[in-house]
């Protein structure tokens, strides 16, 4: 299944969580209970819609990986993978 998100909003892949330290320590998945804030960008809407009816393209583009708050987006389950939709203002940055 594939989604087109409209707009201004964005379809984001949280970024894997690192189950091992640079030492080699394996942290079991209960130790951590705090979801990554980075993410991979899989889809963009065609712009934000302005007042006078244009529309401004979008600052981030498929593939970019960018950083966003904690609670930001709405997570949704698409063919067994968690994804969050969210609005481009909800992206703090891109990572480069």
């Amino acid at each position: 299944m594939k989604i087109r998100p409209l707009h201004d909003r964005l379809i984001v892949r949280r970024k894997e969580e690192e189950r091992t330290t640079a030492s080699g320590i394996v942290i079991p998945e209960s130790a951590s209970a705090e979801k990554p804030d980075q993410g991979v960008i899989e889809a963009v809407g065609n712009g934000k819609l302005l007042e006078d009816g244009n529309v401004r393209k979008l600052d981030v583009k498929i593939g970019d990986k960018v950083l966003f708050g904690k609670y930001a987006g709405q997570a949704v389950t698409v063919d067994g993978d968690e994804l969050l939709v969210m609005k481009e203002e909800d992206v703090m940055g891109i990572i480069e």
